[in-house]
C-alpha cells in the first residue's frame, strides 16, 4: 500500500480585499493580511485592510473554504501598545483564524487576554531552533513558527523532529536572509524601523534622481544603487543596494533575488513543514492569481504523484532566482 503524501497548506499574501478574493479563488487554503496601520510590516500607502473590511473578507473566505491570519508583526512602539492591542482584539472580533505576532510582550497579551485565538509566531521574531520553538510553545501555546529564510533544508527537519508546534516556510517572492527581525540598516538610513512602522523603505525617504544617463536610487539622503539607462531600477533597500567596499564593487550586503522554491515542496514536505507562504502582500492582483494558481498546481501535483513542472514559476520571478539563501543555494 503506497503511503499517502501529506498535503501541506498553501498561504497567500492578500494586501487588499480584491486581492485576498483572488487568493482564495485561485485555491489558497489561507490568506494573510493586515489592518491599514503600523501594526503591520506591509505598511504601505493604498494596502492593508479596515475592521469592516477584514470582518467582510473573512466572511468570504470561510464561505470559500478558506482561513484568514491576521499579521500583527511590528514592534509597538513605547506609550503606543494600545494600537496592538486594540488590533488583536479586532482581529478576533472578524473572526480571524489566527493572529502572526512577533513581539514578546504583544503574544503574552494576546495570550492572557484573547486565550481562544490561535497565536502563530512571525519570521519577524526569527525563531531558528528548537530551544527557542519550544519556549514560544510551552509558554505562550504558539501554534505555528514561521521560519526564517536563512535555514536549510536538513536544519528545517532537524527543528522540527524536536519540537511540537507547526512550521511554515516562505516558498516564493522576496528573499530576505538577513536577521529578520532585526532590520538596523534601514533603520539607520530614515530613522524609522521596518520592524515598527511597517515599511523598510518609506515611500518619503525614497528619491530617485538622473545623473547622466544613470538612475540613481536614494533612501534617506544616502545613495543606494545607480542604473544604467534601459536597466529595471531595483526596489530600493539598502540591503540590496551597491556600494564599493575592500575593492569590491556590487552588492555588499545582499544580492537583489527571488525565492522561488517549487522544486523543494517534496523535501520541505518530507521535513515536516506544515505551511508554504507566499510572499507578496503588496503585488498586484493579476501576481496573486498567477502565483497562487501555480502553487497550487505543483502541490496538487505532488500529493497526486505527478512531477512539478519545472518551470512553472519562472516567468513570474522578478530577475534572477534562488531556492536558496533560503533552503539550498541553487542559482540559475
Amino acid at each position: 500500500m503506497v503511503a499517502e503524501i501529506f498535503r501541506p497548506e498553501l498561504v497567500c499574501p492578500a494586501g487588499t480585499p480584491a486581492a485576498l478574493r483572488t487568493a482564495v479563488e485561485a485555491g489558497a487554503d489561507a490568506v494573510y493580511c493586515g489592518f491599514r496601520d503600523e501594526t503591520n510590516a506591509r505598511n504601505f500607502p493604498g494596502l492593508n485592510f479596515s475592521p469592516a473590511e477584514l470582518t467582510e473578507s473573512i466572511r468570504f473566505a470561510h464561505d470559500h473554504g478558506a482561513k484568514v491570519l491576521v499579521a500583527i508583526n511590528t514592534f509597538p512602539r513605547a506609550g503606543a501598545e494600545t494600537l496592538w492591542h486594540d488590533a488583536v482584539a479586532r482581529a478576533e472580533g472578524a473572526g480571524a483564524d489566527a493572529v502572526i505576532l512577533a513581539d514578546l510582550g504583544l503574544v503574552a497579551h494576546a495570550t492572557v487576554k484573547h486565550p481562544k485565538l490561535r497565536r502563530h509566531l512571525s519570521v519577524q521574531a526569527a525563531a531558528s531552533n528548537p530551544d527557542v520553538i519550544r519556549f514560544w510553545a510551552a509558554t505562550f501555546d504558539i501554534k505555528r513558527v514561521v521560519l526564517p529564510r536563512v535555514l536549510t533544508v536538513p536544519e528545517i527537519a532537524a527543528i522540527n523532529l524536536e519540537i511540537s508546534c507547526e512550521t511554515e516556510v516562505f516558498v516564493f517572492g522576496g528573499l530576505c536572509v538577513m536577521a529578520e527581525g532585526r532590520c538596523s540598516l534601514s533603520s539607520h538610513a530614515t530613522g524609522k524601523s521596518p520592524n515598527m512602522n511597517g515599511v523598510c523603505s518609506p515611500p518619503s525617504h525614497v528619491l530617485y534622481r538622473e545623473e547622466g544617463d544613470d538612475l540613481v536610487a536614494e533612501l534617506g539622503g544616502w545613495t543606494i544603487d545607480r542604473t544604467p539607462k534601459g536597466v529595471p531600477a531595483p526596489y530600493p533597500t539598502l540591503c540590496k543596494g551597491r556600494f564599493s567596499a575592500g575593492g569590491y564593487s556590487g552588492h555588499v550586503f545582499e544580492d537583489p533575488v527571488s525565492l522561488d522554491a517549487a522544486q523543494l515542496i517534496p523535501p520541505l514536505i518530507e521535513a515536516g513543514v506544515t505551511a508554504f507562504k507566499i510572499e507578496g502582500r503588496q503585488r498586484s492582483r493579476a501576481y496573486t492569481q498567477a502565483v497562487v494558481g501555480a502553487f497550487r498546481k505543483a502541490i496538487d501535483d505532488h500529493v497526486a504523484g505527478r512531477p512539478i513542472a519545472s518551470d512553472m514559476t519562472k516567468r513570474l520571478a522578478e530577475g534572477q532566482t534562488t531556492t536558496a539563501g533560503a533552503y539550498k543555494k541553487t542559482w540559475r
